[in-house]
């Protein structure tokens, strides 16, 4: 935890996974472990410790990240609805001519609140009464950006190709927006909320979206997802295509904010877009299982705050969602009914390369950061990125690349199939 009484609430931690021996640990956990890093601290002694976090999440100038003290409500809060919350400090360094430009920021994941057999306004209504508590405790945090996961609204049903899953699609301006302009409004916060958008005006099309919330509860723009995977079981071609916004930055009453949602994270050009764009943070809601892209979620990130020169917030859903009917994949996998294990693990990138300790691996959460939005130009001026990138050559390359009669630039040794 990131209270004061976080290494009391760390050792408790070790204790019950201690008392998990004979029995079956939370579906997630790691040992009863929440996330590595917790393992890590309550097994290590502090000075291992201290240098095993220092290469597992880098220093933030030149310093580890400090943890920051929340609210009592906030605390309470996670206490009463079974929610991590952890909290930590992005510092840059201080400047001559330009003040501080720190903005508090939170992530928000979560497991869905009922089995996906309940009625699907049940599904939706039990969602958004699990999602309000926590949207209240980043409020009660001073949270001023607030991110939540992929499709929030609904279980990650894509997997199934079944249309009738469809039905939980809205409009731009629909019921779960309507939601969060209401608390965007109160707590004077902007909030990125990913839905599966209905387009009313063409044809009913459907889109995975993400729509920007002012913190006047305006809507600013919407962005839709620009890669759509094709790999096991996700099966998201069959409910929408790519989308058509482009890589739009919306430029908040905080800061300059991009997403990039769930499977545009394997694609470094998507991110370097949002940062030629002018993005100082870019969001990736997501919905990844373990078996799949763990090894990855921690790393692509990371490098893409660090290659863009921006801060990134990454979060993943919690949970193992089971669904009424068996589905096939692409993978050769017997018909199952479950996508996997959602490892949560929602967390922070800063373009320094230092990044915060995970949210837990199978409990709801909300991660919270104060980012100095300075440290995206510190770094652009001490890394040169931009000024040594050779876009042009790069842009050559693209073109030639995409012309029918395209050949590679591959230099053959004339001698490689001779013999001595």
């Amino acid at each position: 935890m990131a209270s004061s009484n976080g290494k009391a609430a760390q050792a408790e931690e070790g204790k019950a996974a201690q008392a998990q021996e004979g029995k079956a640990a939370p579906e997630g956990s790691i040992g009863g472990y929440e996330s590595l890093h917790r393992l890590l601290e309550a097994n290590l002694s502090p000075e291992l410790f201290q240098e095993a976090s220092r290469l597992l999440l880098g220093l933030n100038c030149a310093r580890p990240l400090e943890a920051i003290a929340l609210p009592e409500a906030t605390m309470t809060l996670a206490e009463t609805h079974n929610f991590d919350v952890q909290a930590f400090r992005f510092s840059a360094d201080k400047e001559f001519l330009r003040q501080p430009r720190v903005v508090r920021v939170g992530l928000i994941q979560n497991s869905i609140a009922v089995p996906t057999t309940c009625h699907f306004s049940e599904q939706k209504k039990a969602i958004m009464d699990k999602i309000r508590p926590i949207v209240d405790a980043a409020g009660a945090s001073g949270v001023n950006i607030l991110c939540l996961q992929e499709a929030w609204t609904m279980p990650f049903a894509f997997c199934t190709r079944e249309k009738r899953w469809c039905e939980f699609a809205e409009p731009v301006n629909g019921e779960s927006t309507q939601f969060l302009q209401e608390l965007a409004q109160k707590y004077n916060m902007v909030i990125v909320s990913p839905i599966l958008e209905r387009d009313v005006n063409h044809g009913e099309t459907i889109w995975n979206t993400a729509v920007i919330i002012g913190n006047n509860g305006n809507i600013i723009g919407i962005h839709r997802k620009n890669h759509i995977p094709r790999v096991g079981d996700f099966n998201e071609s069959t409910y929408y295509m790519e989308g058509n916004t482009g890589h739009p930055v919306f430029e908040t009453a905080y800061g300059k904010i991009g997403v990039n949602i769930c499977y545009g994270r394997h694609h470094p050009l998507n991110w370097l877009a949002f940062g030629l764009n002018g993005a100082e943070i870019v969001f990736n809601p997501s919905a990844t299982v373990g078996e799949l892209s763990e090894p990855m979620w921690p790393i692509e990130a990371r490098n893409a705050a660090i290659a863009n020169s921006y801060f990134v917030g990454s979060i993943n859903r919690v949970g193992t969602e089971v669904f009424p009917n068996p589905f096939t994949s692409g993978d050769g996998k017997p018909q199952h009914a479950d996508f996997g294990h959602f490892y949560g693990s929602s967390h922070f990138s800063a373009p320094d390369a230092s990044c915060t300790p995970s949210l837990s691996r199978y409990r709801d959460g909300l991660a919270i950061s104060d980012m100095n939005l300075n440290l995206c130009r510190q770094i652009k001026d001490k890394w040169a990125f931009r000024m040594t990138a050779r876009y042009d050559m790069y842009a050559s390359l693209l073109s030639e690349y995409l012309k029918p009669d395209y050949k590679p630039q591959v230099i053959v040794d004339p001698l490689i199939n001779k013999r001595a």
